[in-house]
């Protein structure tokens, strides 16, 4: 186990894709004989040790490098259940320290050309263009702040290259009309809801479009999961484009783990020319989930809140991330989801200020079951003005089988259902009516969250029961009639 990280060496160090100078190799080889024990260092070349508390977020086996994933808890990793989860050490010990603030920095992806190859180099680089005399200076005058802003003009460029140039500050959006009608409404101050629709496991679409031609009379906007659980169905874009076919308004949802920086790029920009105006970024479920064969489940090429960066400039600046001007630029609100339960909820509300910060102007929560305790996630944002930036809608589920509640408690990641409401499904399958019992859970839930300050409208995960938004709806008294 590495000395300073409380966890054990997910993978061997990286190998690099070409090879280097007799120099450059023998630093590389003294940085990892010093790294390794030490940081459980997997010579990535792009290093972050001093933004995450000297835990390196490597040892994450998604390879996120900006926080935890929604299924973080403070006993386990759910794709590798042996080992601590990375990102919750690295807020823990962060928050101890007092260095929480650093966390909020928007940290770029790899440049996978500096796999395998030393950090140090970059440094030393760095440190030259300063100048020692500067840096001795700075170190040494005893000036309030001197010390971070010397240090910061060496490690900041290096870790923010140009490409990039992330930062740890609330980045409005660059535009005032709303772009589509779930914006509209939002800002236009209404209790909103958006449902949820199971894409097809096969090309047929008849129970597709029927789900979409009903709910679109009861939800502002349908969202379209990406391969929830790491299983393939029909992609969101596909789902979303039929969406548009039949009157309705689409949330396309986008997972990193399909995703590659540029397979993101491109596909936004379709998205965005066929008219989807609503897109939701989402980090993904591991490949641990599926079913399998297994997919590659060590590491993922951007996370969901690099995807924001990405999407955000793009949008706002007209920027590829290679730094090509896009001449006409895509129009799009973008959503994050949130997860209250995950972890610490002081933990998570940073997680969700810095996705504000990146870009999200509209969250969809994970599931809740217990409206009473969204209360202290909502006073900590309310403590990092977020409140004011984003819109919050609360993800509601009624859960169909007691083995339904039994699964989503156990299996997926960032869902808790608490103890009295599994009593309750338990008693009512016993009387054969666990379907009504979980209606009337959901319906109890949207009661309590339309009161909650903060609190903008309910996404309904129906999870293959969408027949039964309807009714929801209609008893919830949520909402005003969309007509298609």
């Amino acid at each position: 186990m590495p000395g300073f990280t409380p966890g054990r060496r997910y993978q061997p160090p990286f190998m690099p894709f070409k090879r280097q100078p007799f120099k450059k190799r023998a630093l590389a080889k003294i940085e990892l004989a010093i790294k390794g024990p030490l940081f459980g260092c997997r010579m990535c070349g792009n290093c972050l040790l001093q933004e995450t508390a000297f835990i390196c977020p490597m040892e994450c086996p998604k390879g996120l490098r900006n926080g935890p994933c929604g299924g973080a808890t403070p006993e386990r990793c759910y794709v590798d259940e042996t080992r601590p989860c990375i990102w919750y050490k690295i807020y823990e010990r962060s928050f101890k320290l007092g260095r929480e603030a650093l966390l909020l920095e928007v940290l770029p992806p790899m440049d996978w050309e500096k796999a395998g190859m030393d950090a140090w180099g970059d440094v030393f680089a760095q440190a030259g263009k300063v100048g020692i005399g500067n840096i001795l200076a700075g170190l040494t005058s005893g000036e309030a702040g001197s010390v971070s802003r010397t240090l910061d003009s060496i490690f900041k460029p290096v870790r923010q290259p140009e490409w990039w140039q992330g930062d740890a500050e609330y980045h409005p959006p660059k535009y005032t009309e709303p772009v589509s009608e779930l914006e509209r409404r939002l800002k236009a101050g209404e209790f909103v809801v958006t449902a949820e629709v199971s894409p097809p496991l096969s090309v047929k679409t008849d129970k597709l479009i029927h789900n979409i031609e009903v709910l679109r009379n009861y939800a502002v906007a349908l969202n379209f999961t990406d391969n929830a659980s790491a299983i393939p169905r029909m992609s969101s874009l596909a789902c979303s484009k039929i969406a548009l076919e039949h009157h309705a308004e689409p949330v396309m949802q986008i997972s990193a783990r399909e995703k590659t920086r540029t397979g993101l790029q491109s596909e936004v920009m379709g998205a965005a020319a066929l008219g989807i105006r609503n897109l939701l970024c989402l980090t993904g479920d591991s490949m641990a989930m599926s079913p399998g064969p297994k997919g590659r489940m060590d590491i993922v090429d951007i996370d969901s809140i690099q995807m924001l960066w990405i999407l955000r400039r793009m949008r706002d600046e007209a920027k590829y991330l290679d730094g090509r001007e896009i001449k006409t630029p895509p129009k799009y609100f973008l959503g994050a989801a949130a997860s209250p339960f995950a972890s610490n909820m002081k933990f998570q509300a940073l997680r969700e200020q810095k996705k504000v910060n990146a870009g999200a102007q509209f969250f969809q929560t994970n599931l809740v079951f217990n409206a009473d305790d969204l209360d202290e996630w909502l006073n900590e944002l309310a403590r990092r003005n977020v409140l004011e930036k984003v819109y919050i809608l609360i993800g509601v589920a009624p859960l169909k089988s007691l083995k339904m509640a039994r699964y989503m408690h156990s299996r997926i990641p960032g869902v808790f259902v608490p103890e009295a409401v599994m009593k309750r499904m338990e008693l009512a399958d016993e009387k054969g009516g666990a379907a009504e019992e979980g209606v009337q859970i959901a319906l109890e839930v949207i009661e309590k969250v339309k009161t909650k300050q903060g609190v903008n409208g309910i996404h309904i995960m129906a999870v293959g029961w969408e027949e039964i938004v309807p009714r929801i709806v209609e008893e919830a008294e949520v909402g005003s009639r969309v007509v298609g």
